[in-house]
């Protein structure tokens, strides 16, 4: 028997179609995709001086942070960490004073150069909560630490 040889064709790759998917796709997403920043976020920097002020004298609130991130207010340690703890000594603090609902006493937070940022954002949050718009942090210059 005798078997025809067939001729050996190269087979052929149409990339039209290909190209067109790929320019679709393109267009697609240069259309679906927005340049445009949507959501911006502006942050305004607080701003320090070199010039030390003098610190507040008569009614103040003061919350110190120590060194584990345990809350005092006005000297008095608090029995846990938690920001309703903490509220709720304030409130106290003001109460016993007899302030009452004054929030413009200055707030003082004096955290230990150890304590972790959470607890510094815990007691200003607390005291921005209560209402209190002058809330300052104490700290010390490089001559003055031992």
């Amino acid at each position: 028997m005798k078997l025809l040889n067939r001729s050996s064709e190269e087979p052929e790759i149409n990339l039209t179609s290909l190209i067109d998917v790929v320019l679709l796709l393109l267009i697609f997403f240069m259309v679906s995709t927005s340049f445009v920043r949507e959501a911006e976020i502006n942050i305004r920097l607080p701003e320090a001086s070199s010039e030390p002020i003098d610190p507040p004298t008569g009614d103040v609130v003061e919350i110190g942070i120590t060194a584990t991130g345990n809350f005092l207010v006005d000297g008095r340690t608090l029995a846990n960490n938690d920001r309703r703890t903490l509220r709720r000594a304030i409130e106290t603090v003001m109460d016993e004073r007899g302030f009452g609902a004054r929030r413009d006493i200055p707030v003082i937070i004096r955290g230990d150069a150890e304590s972790n940022l959470q607890s510094s954002t815990t007691a200003m949050s607390v005291a921005g909560e209560l209402g209190f718009s002058s809330i300052n942090i104490a700290t010390v210059t490089l001559s003055d630490s031992p």
